[in-house]
């Protein structure tokens, strides 16, 4: 008869190794990780260049972005460049919103903030929390997250694309529209949804 000094041996062994085969495993999918990041921040920048190539080209030969990298703008002449078609950089400034101007002008972080929240009216679940944002995007519910989320959040607000109509909870403005949605009329385009 073996001992049970000798079985809790082989349990542990046997553990041992399941924990070796999953550390191996977590570390292939660390390094798939760290390329499909690296590839997919290629594209994004691939994007933003195809996007400075396709922008209209002003008088001077410049393209409204290389324009304005080349000398600083007035704020209403930033806010012609930031209509330029396709999506702004990360970094680029939250334009104030007027009828007409499409989301599409906001930074990917920024459009993703609009894009949730006209999903929220549009399936009739109304304002969201930071927190709320924060789950729905897969991200960690930390403090540091959180008031990323809603200092995003409140830049919208002041410029106009967000209401904060409860301290904390957001939504699309009145007029604005989300993406899917017809500006003019409020109602849902059935192709986007």
């Amino acid at each position: 008869m073996p001992s049970v000094v000798g079985l809790l041996e082989q349990r542990e062994l046997a553990t041992r190794r399941r924990v070796d085969e999953l550390r191996e495993e977590a570390d292939r999918i660390q390094a798939e990780l760290a390329v499909a990041e690296q590839e997919w921040k290629e594209w994004a920048i691939a994007r933003s260049r195809v996007g400075e190539v396709l922008a209209p080209v002003d008088g001077t030969g410049q393209g409204h972005a290389q324009a304005a990298r080349a000398a600083p703008a007035a704020e209403g002449q930033a806010e012609k460049t930031s209509s330029a078609p396709g999506a702004a950089k990360p970094k680029s400034p939250v334009p104030v919103w007027r009828e007409g101007l499409a989301w599409t002008v906001l930074s990917v972080d920024y459009q993703r903030i609009v894009r949730a929240l006209a999903d929220r009216v549009r399936l009739g679940q109304g304002s969201a929390t930071c927190q709320e944002m924060a789950v729905l995007f897969g991200m960690d519910v930390v403090p540091a997250r959180v008031e990323t989320l809603r200092s995003k959040a409140k830049r919208l607000v002041a410029r106009g694309w967000l209401a904060e109509q409860q301290p904390g909870r957001f939504t699309l403005a009145l007029g604005v529209a989300g993406p899917g949605r017809s500006a003019t009329t409020g109602a849902w385009d059935s192709s986007m949804i």
